[in-house]
């Protein structure tokens, strides 16, 4: 985890993750579903709204 924060500091990095420990510290994050953006903002911008972000969220840390 820490390489690959280094090799994206200060630069434009696209990411596609299962695993949302990935792209948690991301500048923004994109939810997509059925090849469509759903939601879009930061990890605690998409926790407060409580929708498909923050319940796969709680799916992937609260077991």
């Amino acid at each position: 985890q820490e390489a690959l924060e280094r090799l994206m500091r200060d630069r434009t990095v696209f990411i596609i993750a299962h695993r949302l420990a990935t792209v948690r510290r991301a500048d923004r994050i994109l939810v997509m579903e059925k090849g469509r953006v759903v939601e879009s903002g930061t990890h605690g911008e998409l926790l407060e709204r409580g929708d498909r972000y923050a319940r796969f969220y709680a799916q992937q840390f609260e077991q």
